[in-house]
């Protein structure tokens, strides 16, 4: 499994690092403000859709079954069936962009009802999410190509794609006179960089013998029992991003500048849950789906066991760092041009409440996949419906009852993750099918200490470091930073290594 995460997390980590690029040209050009409010909302629409529709619901569907037919009828069949799904997809997506473009100023309405007071910020966001909203169409099919890939073990080119993305908008970006606004150009990144990974998903499968062609959508049995399985990870996939939606609803009531700051403080917060989460996901579901098809589950168990491992021990130091030092995180990161340092430290107060939901955000990640591998999309719905309203109530307590801002939406989200994680940790144990072996009870509370030690070392000698960079004539913020990370490298790896957690990055799993 660590030979699979490392190719997963390898591309994933470019990803995010080009991503950080194009976030970085992103609060220089557009700093934190009306415009950059504006381009957020229409960024989150495409992807609160795309992760119902696209990518959660999809795979936790398709790779299942796609697995079980290859196993009992060959690939052959395995093909006949995605091309059937495909053809169903190109139909929906298709309907649901035209209604979508058609409808899209009463849409941004209810998104977004703070900016009907503000017109020129309700028009830019309608226009912009005219543009962006045409990347759902893309990413509908990169999924389903995505999925297919994954589901034969062939992880490179789906890990790959969101860099393709990433580059385009950046390039955009540093276009930006060419287009009306900074964020007409960033909307069009978006698009065009939707076509590039469509481009290179459909290559990918092709050169791996998956020949897929476009066919009036027919209701083979097959498909029947895709929908049945689909539609209750729809339900639980829809009712994660209710989550998201009622962020961005909340948020376009509060000051210029909050929507922008929680979209930053989560681009960190992210990066573990890309590079760390989202592949082991990747790997475990596709894994645990083979093992179960082919009688095995005891395989199964170690592998999810050996995902909960591998991702407590790769986040929990990310959460020390995010909880001691918020600030030069995201000062080193976008404290520059139009970004001042009162936006970066308003997204650092919202990047520390993350850091105190990232082990959830995680382990939910390999948690779902003992339910998705058996073909069960229902009982993750529950836990998920569970955790959304708690999510909307605490964040209505926090934001329009405190007046916590920004970092209320961001404690709801935390205590919702884990709210979803202690539900299904239950389930599953009421249903048998989740067993922690000795060697995690043993792994994890070491993986705690050695993360503690790293966030009390990083605390402590912060304002040292920061005294140090103050002699360099430029690039301080930079350099401060880089300074925390190599400390925080050699702390966690020294004390990794005191408590007996060698064992925990080997690739015999």
């Amino acid at each position: 499994m660590l030979r699979s995460l490392i190719s997963v997390s390898s591309f994933t980590l470019i990803s995010r690092l080009t991503g950080f690029l194009r976030d970085i040209l992103m609060a220089a050009v557009m700093g934190a403000g009306p415009l950059s409010d504006a381009f957020q909302v229409a960024w989150r629409l495409p992807n609160n859709f795309r992760a119902i529709f696209a990518e959660g619901a999809f795979n936790a569907a398709f790779i299942p079954l796609y697995s079980g037919v290859k196993q009992r009828e060959g690939r052959a069949a395995a093909l006949k069936f995605a091309g059937d799904i495909m053809s169903w997809q190109v139909v929906i997506q298709l309907t649901l962009l035209v209604a979508a473009f058609i409808a899209m100023p009463w849409v941004v309405t209810v998104l977004a009802p703070g900016f009907v007071a503000r017109p020129e910020q309700m028009a830019l966001a309608t226009d912009f999410m005219r543009i962006t909203f045409a990347y759902l169409a893309c990413v509908a099919l990169v999924s389903q190509f995505g999925a297919m890939l994954n589901a034969e073990a062939r992880f490179t080119a789906a890990a790959s794609s969101p860099i393709l993305l990433n580059l385009t908008m950046a390039t955009m970006l540093a276009l930006a006179w060419e287009f009306p606004t900074a964020g007409h150009a960033a909307s069009y990144g978006v698009l065009v960089g939707g076509l590039m990974e469509l481009t290179l998903l459909f290559v990918a499968s092709r050169r791996a013998g998956m020949k897929l062609s476009l066919a009036t959508p027919k209701r083979t049995s097959e498909v029947v029992r895709f929908a049945r399985i689909f539609g209750p990870a729809v339900v639980g996939s829809a009712s994660v991003q209710l989550g998201l939606f009622a962020d961005t609803i909340i948020a376009s009531f509060l000051k210029p500048g909050g929507l922008t700051s929680l979209y930053y403080a989560d681009r960190i917060n992210q990066l573990p849950i890309g590079v760390v989460g989202v592949a082991l996901g990747t790997v475990l579901l596709p894994e645990m789906s083979r093992r179960l098809a082919a009688s095995e589950p005891l395989a199964a168990a170690t592998a999810q066991n050996r995902a909960v491992e591998l991702g407590l021990f790769l986040t929990l130091p990310c959460a020390a760092l995010f909880l001691a030092v918020p600030e030069p995180i995201m000062h080193g990161l976008f404290a520059r041009g139009a970004f001042n340092i009162a936006a970066a430290d308003a997204a650092a107060a919202v990047l520390a409440a993350y850091a105190l939901g990232l082990p959830a955000f995680i382990l939910v990640r390999t948690f779902t996949p003992l339910f998705y591998a058996r073909g069960d999309t229902a009982t993750p719905v529950r836990a998920t419906m569970i955790s959304v309203v708690v999510n909307v109530a605490v964040k209505v307590t926090l934001v329009l009852g405190f007046g916590f801002g920004a970092v209320g939406l961001a404690l709801g989200t935390v205590t919702a993750a884990w709210v979803n994680l202690a539900c299904l940790a239950l389930f599953a144990r009421r249903q048998d099918i989740l067993h922690i072996g000795e060697r995690l009870t043993q792994a994890a509370p070491r993986i705690v200490a050695a993360a503690l030690a790293l966030g009390v070392a990083i605390y402590i000698a912060d304002a040292t470091l920061a005294d140090v960079v103050r002699l360099l004539p430029r690039f301080q913020k930079e350099a401060h930073l880089l300074l925390i990370g190599a400390l925080a490298a050699a702390v966690y790896g020294g004390a990794a290594l005191m408590l007996g957690l060698r064992g925990v990055l080997s690739t015999k799993d």
